[in-house]
């Protein structure tokens, strides 16, 4: 397989994006805070739409709900791009993840992906979605920190991808790694300082 080629044709390649992207833009995390009262998470912690920073408005069911949407939609865009071939997959997929970061709806200011990538990864890789799980889980054990804990496996996870034959899927998933970790440059220079929040803390 030729890691670079793209044999996708323009039109279907162009629908895979379009899907994928107003799958990824749907902002669940302020949806579910403003329906539950709770305001625009976006005014609290971090000022992020994702699930961690959903936690800290106390609301764990909240949380696990932003993390579990913000997941399938990338599961979705990416397995059901997949009917019309694995780069049509890629492509939605892709697009899902810019989506969430870049939603049209909220001034191109997102989240920073985290859950969108794990659910592009249960679409394309399933079986990938396990080791995310434990590295996650024991760097969150270790250190506390979520951001530290996305960082080492969002870095691990086009490394496996790559070693068990799936280029192109590793391809894809080092771009996003790159772009999650470039919007993760703030919570890498708090963690450098020592004020990163931890896991679990408000405000």
């Amino acid at each position: 397989m030729d890691l670079f080629s793209w044999q996708l044709g323009l039109p279907l390649t162009l629908l895979s994006l379009g899907f994928g992207y107003l799958l990824g833009s749907i902002p669940f995390g302020l949806i579910l805070t403003r329906m539950a009262g709770l305001g625009d998470v976006r005014k609290i912690g971090s000022g992020n739409i994702g699930a961690t920073n959903v936690l800290r408005t106390g609301n764990k069911k909240l949380a696990a709900a932003t993390l579990l949407l913000d997941a399938l939609k990338g599961t979705a865009a990416a397995a059901i791009a997949s009917h019309w071939g694995v780069e049509a997959g890629i492509a939605a997929g892709f697009a899902a993840f810019i989506g969430h970061l870049y939603p049209v709806w909220l001034g191109f200011k997102g989240g920073k992906g985290v859950a969108t990538y794990i659910g592009v990864l249960l679409g394309l890789a399933p079986p990938m979605v396990l080791a995310f799980a434990v590295i996650w889980l024991a760097m969150a054990k270790i250190s506390r920190y979520s951001s530290l804990s996305a960082l080492v496996v969002t870095a691990i996870i086009p490394v496996l991808l790559y070693a068990v034959g799936n280029e192109k899927v590793a391809l894809l998933f080092a771009a996003m790694t790159i772009i999650s970790w470039v919007k993760h440059r703030a919570n890498i220079q708090r963690l450098l300082a020592g004020t990163e929040s931890k896991i679990g803390d408000k405000g």
